[in-house]
């Protein structure tokens, strides 16, 4: 199990490096040459300096801080952007594109999630036995009325798998496409990776400055992320006993 945990690592490891390395190296072959063709071209500028501010521009924007003119943008901290912060934080998402600059900030998340992760487990269980419990009642609702003893489960199992994929991973990319501006595929990743709890933070709703948002659409969201991440849970269970 473990020889084939490694190789499955390997082989994923693999196709990673093959498929993103040569855009990593273009990218960085780019922003090399617009570095040095800003110097050339701005002979006032200096290099330290230069560097200076372009490290104080990618730590405000990861504050969340982005010019707008003449002013600066501010709002991940706002109630709502703290409650969303807060969703992923106990869900384990953990975008990394926000996180507490303060001591005493960092202290009190440590303690919000030692007792918000157990919290949270609970209540995605409870609302994972909810559909399980949902789906026998329908299956044995249909094994009355039509006497279909393996078929009736064999349905409903389906039935659901097709309703989850529809609300939380197909659906969706569409309101992303519609609020944030990104393509279907997309939105389908976001979705996966934020469902999935792995949260690589590349893609978060909600955090361009240049687009103004409903009050509506993070507490959707965050329902969207709590509903969406029991019925996946079922799904990998499933994949689980597949696999053992």
């Amino acid at each position: 199990l473990l020889a084939g945990y490694l190789g499955y690592v390997g082989l994923g490891a693999a196709v990673l490096q093959a498929l993103e390395r040569p855009a990593e190296v273009q990218t960085a072959q780019h922003l090399l040459q617009a570095h040095l063709e800003l110097l050339a071209n701005h002979t006032c500028l200096q290099g330290p300096a230069l560097q200076r501010l372009i490290e104080g521009i990618i730590q405000a924007y990861k504050s969340g801080i982005t010019l707008q003119g003449n002013t600066t943008s501010l709002g991940r901290w706002d109630y709502s952007g703290s409650f969303f912060f807060s969703i992923s934080a106990i869900t384990t998402i953990g975008y990394g594109n926000l996180s507490p600059s303060t001591a005493v900030g960092r202290i009190f998340c440590i303690v919000f999630a030692l007792f918000g992760i157990p919290l949270n487990l609970v209540l995605l269980n409870e609302i994972g036995q909810l559909m399980l419990l949902g789906v026998q009642h329908c299956a044995c609702r249909l094994e009355e009325m039509f006497h279909w003893p393996n078929k009736a489960s064999f349905l409903m199992k389906t039935c659901a798998l097709v309703t989850g994929l529809l609300l939380f991973l197909l659906l969706p990319p569409l309101l992303f496409s519609d609020k944030e501006g990104w393509s279907y595929e997309e939105g389908f990743y976001y979705s996966f990776i934020t469902l999935s709890t792995i949260g690589f933070g590349d893609y978060v709703i909600g955090m361009n400055p240049d687009r103004t948002y409903p009050g509506w659409y993070k507490n959707v969201i965050s329902l969207w992320i709590l509903f969406g991440m029991a019925w996946l849970a079922l799904v990998i269970k499933f994949c689980i006993n597949l696999l053992e």
